[in-house]
């Protein structure tokens, strides 16, 4: 079969889009790269200089200079890649409550995400890679040859979200957590569109081993 040279997954917060792309990298021996960890990276950045997140020209400079690196993991602690801001390792502060909140809010500005999407073009190109995030196949690799977007209902969405955070040890009700996934879910919709040519798969009643499958059943396909 012919496996394309990136493979891109979006989809909403919360969708499993991290997980599938995660465990699709590992059977293919792709690297795994999950764009929305250089947002939060950003977001990490702007709550530690007390810049505003919504002060879109502060936000954009700070992204011009930070330089922001992912890894394939260095540290065996479960962590799925390493994220290093000017070489500081940031990995497991990405998913700080704080960084949570305000991350949509940093991502929107249009020159945030260019400087961004710049980056993650560059990464791209390399090839042999699972790229995940909102705006992955529509706008940061439309020439990718195979395009998934997950969909997934907010009450799911939370739940999963929930479980993940338990196995962390943080405990958060899913009524606050479906509250934070809505209004992520308005800030990002302007990014959040499929691709033209994107296969959508609901996987509200998937288990991520179905969803692999599912895409694998869909490279099989792809005979030369």
């Amino acid at each position: 079969m012919t496996i394309p040279n990136v493979i891109t997954i979006d989809g909403p917060a919360g969708a499993g889009k991290s997980t599938l792309g995660e465990l699709l990298a590992q059977q293919l021996g792709y690297m795994y790269f999950d764009t929305g960890v250089m947002y939060r990276a950003l977001t990490l950045a702007v709550l530690r200089e007390s810049i505003d997140p919504n002060a879109s020209d502060a936000v954009a400079a700070l992204a011009e200079r930070l330089h922001i690196e992912v890894q394939p993991p260095t540290v065996d602690d479960g962590r799925q890649y390493t994220v290093l801001i000017d070489g500081e390792d940031v990995t497991w502060h990405l998913r700080d409550p704080e960084v949570e909140k305000h991350v949509s809010a940093a991502a929107r500005h249009p020159d945030v995400r260019n400087v961004m999407r710049a980056r993650q073009r560059e990464i791209g190109a390399r090839g042999h890679v699972v790229m995940v995030g909102r705006d992955i196949g529509n706008v940061v690799m439309p020439d990718a040859e195979l395009k998934i977007f997950l969909k997934a209902s907010l009450e799911e969405r939370a739940r999963r979200r929930a479980d993940e955070l338990h196995t962390r040890g943080q405990h958060v009700a899913p009524d606050a957590l479906r509250a934070d996934m809505q209004r992520r879910d308005m800030l990002d919709q302007h990014v959040m569109i499929p691709a033209p040519d994107a296969v959508v798969l609901d996987c509200d009643h998937l288990s991520p081993e179905q969803e692999v499958a599912f895409v694998t059943s869909l490279l099989e396909k792809r005979v030369r």
